[in-house]
């Protein structure tokens, strides 16, 4: 074979390459799911705020000391405490609510000084856990979850503040609203936390509240008609979770 011959061979099969090449199709990009677009939405949050110090900044600053005698209580969470009218729930009661919705523990071991410390109560009553296992600040292990309620425990003691340390609640599928909140959140993961956690208590001297229990059914979900949407309380939900919290707090009182 010539050189020309070769070079124009060469060239020959570049070209069916190329044109091969170009007629095969493109992958499409898939469409982020619900929970990837609200991660998305998030961003700016994670990024100039982790904690969101600047939710309660404002209320903390008007707060007064408490009066003497008072025995004020910090409901510390997530969107499932952030949620909860106390007032209604509990009149006449001291308690202050500083949940934010869609945090996990990580934001909220940031925000405990200010939102919590600061705020000089005689108890906390942490709800978190389900927004570590859905990944909201990314994939979470459990004992990692674990590390982050330890420091939090460790930080209420040296600070002389008695812990209430709520269960996971369970979650459920049987409803459209559910499916997305299911899937995020592995009940065998619920579970074993829980199981942690009240042995956690058990161990340092802190309360556990088992809102689980009360509010699972035969099938390890939560009771269809105390949650709509498979993760929050409904208003029957909230019923339920109220005299359980107001005993984990007398006996916390109990042991000062």
């Amino acid at each position: 074979m010539t050189k020309k011959k070769y070079w124009a061979a060469v060239l020959a099969g570049a070209i069916c390459f190329s044109t091969a090449f170009s007629q095969t199709p493109t992958a499409k990009p898939s469409e982020p799911t619900p929970f990837e677009r609200w991660r998305n939405s998030r961003t700016a949050v994670y990024m100039d705020d982790f904690g969101e110090l600047a939710r309660y900044r404002q209320e903390n600053a008007r707060l007064m000391s408490p009066a003497p005698g008072e025995r004020r209580v910090v409901f510390f969470g997530d969107s499932i405490t952030d949620a909860w009218p106390l007032a209604e729930y509990f009149p006449g009661k001291p308690y202050i609510n500083r949940g934010i919705g869609g945090q996990t523990t990580a934001q909220m071991l940031v925000r405990f000084r200010q939102d919590v410390i600061a705020l000089q109560p005689k108890a906390v009553v942490i709800l978190a856990g389900t927004n570590d296992i859905a990944g909201n600040t990314g994939p979470m292990r459990v004992e990692d979850i674990e590390a982050n309620y330890t420091s939090l425990a460790e930080l209420a003691r040296a600070n002389k503040i008695g812990v209430v340390f709520s269960s996971v609640l369970p979650v459920h599928n049987y409803t459209p609203e559910s499916q997305d909140f299911f899937a995020q959140r592995s009940p065998e993961k619920i579970v074993a936390l829980n199981r942690w956690l009240k042995a956690f208590c058990a161990a340092h001297g802190c309360v556990y509240l088992d809102y689980f229990s009360a509010m699972v059914d035969k099938n390890g979900l939560f009771r269809k008609e105390l949650a709509d949407d498979g993760l929050h309380p409904n208003k029957a939900g909230y019923r339920l979770m109220a005299p359980l919290v107001e005993t984990a707090i007398g006996a916390l009182a109990g042991r000062a």
